[in-house]
């Protein structure tokens, strides 16, 4: 496990960096979670993602289909790859647990696509 400083407390995480305390997310949190994953700061763009995939699971406990995560944060096709490059780590940044049984699979580096395992 790896603990975060955050605000006078510890922000708990797994070994693959997964938040471990779905109440410790907040924005601030979420920028601390990015510069982990190498992320300088997280744009308006990259928020409106993040959030819309946070509200999605916490409604579905499912991870949204990518191409519909674009359309209905109004944003271009593709725009968790081009704005996170990998998915997963913007749902690490979402504050979102690890899904079991599901990896993010790229052929070229620049696209993802999700695949079951195990």
């Amino acid at each position: 496990m790896t603990k975060l400083a955050y605000a006078n407390k510890e922000i708990m995480l797994d070994e693959n960096g997964f938040l471990l305390n779905q109440d410790d997310w907040n924005d601030e949190v979420a920028q601390l979670l990015a510069a982990r994953e190498g992320l300088e700061s997280l744009s308006p763009e990259q928020m409106d993602i993040i959030r819309f995939m946070r509200d999605y699971y916490l409604k579905y406990q499912v991870f949204p289909m990518l191409n519909n995560v674009c359309r209905i944060a109004k944003q271009p096709n593709k725009c968790v790859n081009e704005q996170f490059v990998n998915p997963e780590i913007a749902w690490k940044v979402a504050g979102l647990p690890r899904q079991d049984g599901i990896r993010f699979v790229t052929l070229d580096g620049k696209n993802y696509f999700m695949e079951p395992y195990g």
